[in-house]
């Protein structure tokens, strides 16, 4: 089979361990090189000043341009990376494999949401797997007729957490340590590698990043616990959040 002239997908020290392909795009929000603003993770909320993908490695030039150079692709011809990623993903080296969609950014559209949804159906030899905060696009898009190869998890801290089920549906939190979440009554990702927050129980805990900055900001609170603040500063005294679950 030929190779592509760039592999869209990557690994990092950790996926690769697991034997995990991923893509990225930009964390949040930013510029790009030409001067349009983007937004890639609009649920994002109080999650947004603590995210791992805005701190450290992820901020290094050459990583912040490849992850931006992935995205114009995608808002410049969205078509043509959809056909680029199927194609690639008929490689061997995927075959039996787990991508993720996503270690920095989300599913930020509808459309986006979609064509990633027919790659996923054109490439049944592999697996895939996304955390995510864009609950609402899910709703639509996702959750009434989703690909047999795709499992993914939502997470905590966003816009969106009053539409999630927690005592259902499959969710991650992320805590200030191991103590913390074992208090709460989840399950630690720990050493097991991300995929358990998808194939796993239904309640993950993450003990937040070592990153002494994001540490202090997190000020010893889960993120659903800081999003709960944030809605009830938002939408003031006495009124609640209305759940699209029935």
């Amino acid at each position: 089979m030929t190779q592509p002239k760039r592999w869209l997908l990557t690994q990092n020290s950790d996926l690769r361990r697991q034997g995990i392909w991923n893509w990225s795009i930009p964390a949040w929000a930013g510029t790009l090189p030409d001067g349009r603003n983007y937004n890639t993770c609009p649920s994002a909320d109080s999650c947004a000043p603590l995210c791992y993908a805005r701190a450290g490695s992820y901020r290094f030039s050459n990583v912040l341009a490849a992850h931006q150079r992935n995205l114009m692709m995608v808002l410049d011809d969205l078509p043509g990376w959809e056909a680029q990623m199927t194609a690639e993903l008929q490689h061997k080296r995927y075959q039996d494999r787990w991508v993720r969609c996503h270690d920095a950014g989300d599913f930020f559209s509808a459309e986006y949401t979609r064509a990633w949804l027919r790659v996923m159906r054109a490439s049944p030899g592999v697996r895939f797997y996304a955390y995510t905060k864009s609950v609402s696009i899910f709703r639509e898009v996702v959750e009434p007729d989703p690909p047999p190869n795709f499992k993914w998890v939502y997470s905590l801290g966003g816009r969106e957490d009053h539409l999630i089920d927690l005592t259902v549906e499959r969710h991650v939190d992320i805590f200030p340590d191991e103590e913390s979440l074992a208090e709460a009554g989840y399950t630690s990702r720990g050493k097991e590698g991300c995929l358990i927050s998808v194939l796993g129980p239904q309640k993950i805990g993450i003990a937040a990043n070592n990153i002494p900055h994001l540490k202090r900001k997190q000020a010893g609170k889960r993120f659903s616990a800081l999003q709960k603040e944030q809605d009830a500063r938002r939408r003031g005294p006495g009124k609640q959040f209305k759940s699209s679950r029935p």
